[in-house]
């Protein structure tokens, strides 16, 4: 619980806004564009999709933690309108209104409340160590487990791939201490025929399986004389 409380999440949203065509410069080394707000973070960062996706006519703008949960807050249609009063801004009055509008809501998810994990600077590897540590048969994977790649993507994948080798070898732990423990019961039937009397011992050999009557057989150097 200490290591799940020193770990922030956090919030990272892209809105993803489709208009009829483009009028934002594009070509070589024009990809990203920067709004200056007096408010921090307030539609700041803008990029287009037209390299990864040529003729989408889509932009995408990225809000973190305080405005992203603000966005999440209102209604799609309040956030078109403060979206489409940036690009004004930038680009002037006569562009286009874009025609759909994604909002992901990933703080208001409550199988999520937030995006990515987030430690503080000074963290160790026991910090790392604590928050994935299983409790009872309970095991805890995901990017905030992965101490080289927390926050990323390929983060979680590779903490998924190292929970379940872990996961893997509790299983062949139990399963190689059943076969033991399997494997001890004739020694403990035999170790408790040696405080009976001869007869007795005679008596209760029909009761002990097949294994028993291996170790009975004289095999283990014991005196015949116990049967």
């Amino acid at each position: 619980m200490e290591a799940i409380e020193t770990c922030d999440v956090m919030v990272y949203t892209k809105i993803f806004l489709k208009f009829p065509h483009k009028f934002w410069p594009c070509g070589p080394g024009k990809e990203f564009f920067i709004y200056a707000h007096e408010r921090r973070g307030y539609y700041t960062f803008w990029q287009h999709m037209e390299n990864a996706f040529p003729g989408s006519n889509i932009l995408v703008v990225t809000l973190t933690n305080g405005e992203s949960k603000r966005v999440e807050a209102q209604s799609d249609e309040e956030t078109l309108k403060e979206a489409m009063g940036v690009l004004r801004d930038m680009f002037g009055p006569n562009i286009p209104n874009a025609t759909e509008i994604l909002v992901p809501r990933w703080w208001n998810n409550r199988f999520q409340r937030g995006s990515y994990s987030n430690y503080p600077i000074i963290s160790n590897h026991q910090m790392f160590q604590n928050i994935k540590a299983p409790v009872g048969r309970i095991f805890f994977t995901g990017e905030h487990t992965s101490e080289r790649f927390s926050g990323y993507v390929h983060g979680g994948y590779l903490a998924g791939i190292d929970t379940s080798k872990a996961l893997l070898e509790e299983i062949w732990k139990e399963r190689k201490i059943e076969s033991q423990n399997h494997l001890l019961e004739p020694l403990l039937a035999l170790t408790g025929s040696l405080t009976l009397t001869q007869t007795e011992a005679v008596s209760s050999l029909h009761k002990c399986d097949i294994p028993t009557r291996l170790y009975l057989s004289g095999k283990l150097g014991l005196p015949e004389a116990i049967l």
